[in-house]
């Protein structure tokens, strides 16, 4: 019981600073109606009470479930089925993602279904499933993960020259939106459990890094579909909002639906265990009834979480962007997209869990505060930057995601090799559940509302440019950390310890 007070604790102090900053907006800037300002505090409760039960469920649950299938995929030793595993385990898990069901259906809203939500769905799975099946072979035969990267990222530049600039955006928004709270500590447990079975030198940097593997299937998919179909030239148009009445209507009309769409995010991790654990487990009816309260508690803890964010959040979110965007002083938009960039990540549940086991692995070294500022400061820029990207039409998705991961590839040759598996998983946990509605749901709301900008295309990159900066940021705080170790004479093989 006090470990999950401890989460609530821990959740309040990074759910409140957005809470304190819409309910200053509101008062100052931009005012809401008072029905929907209740409305996002109870959204605010929910979240605070669902991701502390959450995380709670996750680390007792789905963390133990990844690393015991991590360590069986290992034993089996033979290539061909750690790939075939590792591709039915990574479909699986994405295709019932929240975060990515969620984009599926604004892709489809935005582009009129031109863009088919479940050919999102099915194509991008695929995709993850296909990087997980590699990541997990990477780990295997111990090759290195920054020339992995160079050559995922090479295939990427050369097929974003390719592909619509709509399908740029939706492409490498879909990737951010893969690793969310459901799929990202299932992932990062199946890498550690890969990792420390198969143990040697390199065993605690190789349990990083297959979270960022995975991300890039999403946009290899999406491009390559892109490039078949020859689809382009799309209008995007906003989603039509109907503004809710009454305090409680939303979370009436939000939790059966929830309560259904977790049930199906949570069942084929649940099959799967009680499969693995007849066949292969055979873990004490203890220890497995521990794991299956795990998941109990992750599931009431995701339904209570997207409920604030679907129901209370979402629609702040939208309403806000559409009134700052048009304010007479241009700079606001801006500012305020750097201030809520700071601190949304903070609120995010993947985030965490990854933190958590960056601090755990490398026994404190490498501290959770320490990344989750650096990661702050970089997702305030992405927003900014995404915010000036639908102000000005001359600037492009593209002017920065191309040199991002140009910069962030080069990185990977001049740090420590443990932070670029954790660079690249901080880009894919960082644009999770609440930036895929929040965030996301703010930057279609301005784009809407300034007549040059294209929803489609403008609304959409906002995800990418989150699940990039990260990539820098954190490569960037590697490369302090080496230089600080260059000056004082220490060993940079502490991190590998």
């Amino acid at each position: 019981m006090s470990v999950l007070i401890n989460k609530f604790k821990e959740v309040s102090l990074s759910v409140l600073p957005i809470t304190l900053i819409v309910i200053i907006l509101n008062f100052t800037v931009v005012p809401i109606k008072t029905e929907m300002l209740i409305r996002f505090i109870i959204g605010a409760i929910f979240v605070i009470i669902g991701l502390g039960i959450f995380l709670f469920g996750a680390e007792i649950g789905i963390g133990p479930i990844g690393n015991l299938m991590g360590e069986t995929i290992a034993k089996t030793n033979k290539s061909y089925l750690v790939g075939l595993l590792g591709f039915v385990l990574g479909f699986l898990i994405t295709v019932a993602e929240p975060d990515l069901q969620i984009l599926a259906r604004q892709v489809n809203n935005a582009t009129g279904g031109i863009v088919s939500g479940s050919l999102i769905l099915i194509i991008v799975s695929i995709g993850v499933g296909v990087m997980v099946a590699i990541g997990l072979l990477r780990i295997l035969y111990e090759k290195p993960l920054n020339k992995l990267f160079t050559i995922v990222y090479s295939i990427l530049l050369l097929l974003g020259i390719c592909v619509s600039e709509e399908f740029l955006a939706i492409s490498v928004d879909a990737s951010g939106a893969t690793t969310g709270a459901m799929t990202t500590p299932f992932i990062l447990a199946l890498g550690l459990g890969v990792s420390q079975l198969k143990g040697g030198k390199t065993s605690e940097e190789d349990s990083f890094g297959l979270v960022g593997i995975a991300s890039t299937g999403p946009i290899l998919a999406v491009m390559i579909m892109n490039i078949i179909t020859g689809t382009n030239n799309i209008q995007g148009q906003a989603e039509v909002f109907v503004p809710y009445t009454g305090i409680f209507t939303p979370y009436l009309q939000e939790l059966p639906k929830l309560m259904r769409e977790s049930i199906i995010t949570l069942l084929p991790i649940f099959i799967l265990f009680l499969i693995f654990n007849l066949i292969k487990f055979k873990l004490s009816k203890k220890n497995r009834n521990k794991i299956l309260k795990g998941l109990i508690y992750t599931y009431i803890g995701l339904v209570l979480f997207l409920s604030g964010v679907n129901a209370g959040f979402m629609e702040v979110g939208r309403v806000m962007g559409h009134g700052i965007a048009n304010l007479e002083s241009s700079w606001m938009l801006p500012t305020i997209g750097f201030i809520l960039g700071m601190v949304v990540v903070l609120a995010e549940p993947a985030v965490y869990v990854l933190t958590e086991q960056v601090e755990d692995v490398t026994s404190g070294h490498i501290r959770k505060n320490m990344i989750l500022g650096t990661l702050s400061l970089g997702i305030a820029f992405a927003v900014t930057i995404s915010m000036l990207r639908i102000m000005i039409p001359n600037l492009k998705l593209w002017h920065f995601l191309l040199p991002g991961f140009g910069l962030a590839t080069f990185l990977s040759y001049k740090v420590p090799p443990i932070f670029v598996g954790i660079a690249y998983d901080s880009g894919g946990v960082a644009s999770g559940p609440m930036t895929a509605t929040f965030i996301l749901a703010f930057a279609q709301g301005a784009a809407n509302a300034i007549p040059t900008a294209n929803v489609l295309i403008d609304g959409f990159g906002v995800i990418a440019m989150v699940a990039m900066t990260p990539l820098v940021a954190i490569q960037i705080l590697g490369l302090l950390f080496k230089i600080k170790a260059n000056k004082g004479g220490a060993d940079l093989d502490e991190f590998n310890e």
